[in-house]
């Protein structure tokens, strides 16, 4: 088929834009034409930190056909590049703030037309962390035009049908990590060291986790990620008030591809302490360093983390769950038996599934 991709590819940073580029490169090795149509100006407001990728440098291979044209300074652009997709067999949309997309996805399928090509969307999050009334009206208008919609969880599935009544399917988010991670062998000494690798915004909870590792002495932590709005002076303030300025180190900032490997090299294991959650690949991120997962039992993260088998899992929000489990996890013999069971990522068969999903 002849597909087109609406969504961010490089040099915007981050997993979204790394997951549009990898699936442009399997629906291409599956038989399919492809393109791209990314974003040169994507957002209509100031943005709370970086866009793009700090050095200029691709994370994952570059997709040839990859063209950044839409802008938010432009949207007579939206239903321009709508037109010239007419021909197309399949438009796929990645979806995962409605604000910013709702207009784009709307005016790009009105475009289209209804005899045009199929519409799918593609759900990284339904509705944004901090959803709106906004939000929420302009997922539903969406949602009821498209054809078929992609989650990546039943949990999302639920979330999606109080929206609409358009086709569903899931498909498991597989794995389209950064670099060329390869799995770490840690030699069993524990380090007493634990790491949050990721953005940092509220929904993380890693207020939850300062209020937890004050419960485990001796524990280190670091927190390495770009902090989200005023996430980092809040940070900075509780980890003050609990004491924990000698066993808590922040690393604010983008991390590069080529910087995280040392960062799970010297971790005892991955802490996830999510509020909410819908697909991640933070836990295949863990895996692949070699490195168990601590996690909250929401979204994606239940089902991907086995608990008491090469991960601990948790009740989200709560302080005393997750110190227990920080506390367990150090018992004689439990991390290296929750080390030793970490599964082996390997994300092919989980392409074709996703592949399939999208294109049968």
């Amino acid at each position: 088929m002849k597909i087109a991709i609406v969504g961010p590819t490089h040099p915007y940073k981050g997993g979204i834009p790394q997951h549009t580029t990898a699936l442009a490169h399997h629906l291409q090795t599956a038989g399919h034409q492809v393109t791209i149509v990314g974003w040169k100006h994507q957002y209509p407001f100031f943005y709370p930190g970086v866009q793009f990728v700090p050095d200029g440098k691709p994370e994952l291979p570059l997709f040839h056909d990859s063209k950044r044209v839409l802008s938010w300074r432009n949207p007579a652009g939206w239903a321009a590049w709508a037109r010239r997709l007419r021909k197309y067999d399949e438009v796929i949309f990645a979806w995962f703030v409605p604000t910013i997309q709702g207009p784009v996805v709307l005016t790009m399928m009105k475009a289209l037309g209804k005899s045009g090509p199929k519409k799918v969307i593609l759900c990284h999050n339904i509705v944004s962390h901090s959803a709106s009334g906004p939000d929420k009206t302009l997922t539903k208008l969406a949602f009821s035009r498209a054809d078929e919609i992609l989650v990546h969880s039943e949990a999302q599935a639920e979330q999606v049908r109080a929206f609409t009544s358009t086709l569903i399917k899931i498909a498991k988010l597989p794995a389209h990590l950064p670099g060329q991670p390869q799995q770490i062998k840690h030699n069993g000494a524990l380090r007493q060291h634990l790491l949050f690798f990721g953005l940092v915004r509220k929904y993380k909870g890693i207020d939850v986790l300062l209020k937890a590792l004050a419960q485990a002495p001796d524990i280190t932590l670091t927190i390495a990620g770009e902090m989200w709005g005023k996430q980092q002076a809040n940070l900075e303030a509780l980890i003050q008030e609990l004491n924990l300025e000698k066993r808590v180190t922040l690393q604010p900032g983008y991390v590069p591809a080529d910087q995280i490997a040392p960062l799970f090299e010297k971790a005892d294991a991955q802490v996830l302490p999510y509020r909410k959650a819908t697909g991640s690949q933070m836990v295949d991120m863990a895996f692949t360093h070699g490195v168990p997962v601590i996690a909250s039992r929401t979204g994606s993260l239940g089902t991907q983390v086995r608990d008491g088998i090469d991960g601990l899992l948790v009740e989200p929000e709560s302080v005393q769950a997750l110190a227990a489990a920080i506390k367990h996890f150090y018992e004689a013999g439990v991390a290296q038996k929750l080390s030793s069971n970490i599964p082996q990522v390997s994300s092919e068969n989980d392409w074709q599934a996703y592949v399939a999903a999208l294109t049968n």
